[in-house]
């Protein structure tokens, strides 16, 4: 078996076996592809399955060498690591290749970014206001995409949703006044989970219905200009317009507002993991982050009001 070969029996596993996102799947055969180029500069020809089996320590330290050489940055080293280990340890597990101490090698560490929230009043601006930029004289439909930006952008606020999470919603999950308390979701990797539905959310999502009319309960819930399911760049693209119009902060965009939804039940003094829970997060070091930004604003404030904080 080449490496080729052996590439694409992995990333065909994870598909099949692990259910990997495809932009999983699009990232680690790429690191992949760059590991399986380095060997063959390395070892002047392309590795085989025997070939892979011999590697040593050493070399797996080459490759980071070489990529931290061409730019690759610490979180992009880490991400690598992480594939190159994958990728050899189902090797040994699948394909009989002789096991390699890889887990004794230690990557680059990143150090994992804080979560950027939206102060309350942004937040609520954002939820409230976001589709007065649809100016009738160029939008077609300008009251309908307007509503249904109200609806989409107060899902993500008031229930901490991913974009993808939301756009995967059929008309049977619209969220209504006298509906069921809690929306089911389907979040990465497939896990479902019950999130909690705001008035607020049924409002906003009762008037874009109001403007959206019937369909079948396996239609899509947020429709784009045509009439298929919404797209994350048209959403994203409808959000940049309208914090330029706001004088929003750059970082107002859709994944913000999950941030900013975990940011504020936290300083309110919700448990962490029920915002775990919320949020979907398999680890709870992940829900962890948001405390980072709790601590950042607490000092802020500090700095601010304390009269020895200069």
């Amino acid at each position: 078996m080449t490496g080729e070969q052996a590439r694409a029996a992995w990333l065909a596993w994870l598909a099949g076996e692990r259910r990997a996102s495809p932009n999983t799947l699009e990232a680690y055969g790429h690191d992949i592809a760059e590991f399986l180029g380095f060997l063959t500069r390395h070892l002047g020809g392309e590795p085989d399955i025997a070939a892979l089996g011999a590697l040593r320590p050493a070399d797996l330290r080459g490759f980071l060498a070489a990529r931290a050489g061409a730019g690759d940055g610490t979180a992009t080293r880490a991400r690598r690591l992480a594939a190159v280990r994958g990728f050899l340890r189902y090797l040994t597990r699948r394909h009989a290749m002789a096991a390699l101490p890889v887990g004794a090698l230690r990557g680059p560490r990143p150090k994992p970014p804080i979560p950027r929230a939206l102060t309350t009043a942004d937040a609520r601006a954002v939820a409230r206001d976001v589709g007065e930029h649809y100016d009738p004289a160029r939008h077609e439909r300008a009251p309908l995409q307007a509503a249904r930006d109200v609806a989409l952008f107060t899902l993500l606020y008031g229930a901490g949703l991913r974009i993808a999470e939301a756009l995967a919603l059929n008309l049977g999950d619209a969220p209504l006044p006298g509906g069921s308390a809690a929306l089911r979701v389907v979040g990465k990797g497939a896990k479902e989970r019950l999130v909690p539905v705001l008035p607020a959310v049924r409002v906003a999502m009762a008037d874009y219905l109001k403007h959206r009319g019937p369909g079948a309960a396996d239609d899509p819930l947020f429709l784009g200009a045509r009439g298929g399911r919404l797209d994350a760049a048209v959403a994203q693209r409808s959000l940049r317009e309208f914090r330029r119009l706001a004088g929003l902060p750059e970082h107002a965009t859709p994944h913000a507002l999950r941030h900013s939804f975990a940011t504020h039940l936290l300083g309110a003094g919700a448990d962490l993991r029920a915002i775990q829970d919320l949020l979907g997060h398999a680890s709870l070091s992940t829900t962890q982050r948001y405390t980072a930004v709790d601590a950042a604003g607490l000092l802020a404030t500090w700095k601010k009001a304390h009269p020895r904080a200069g």
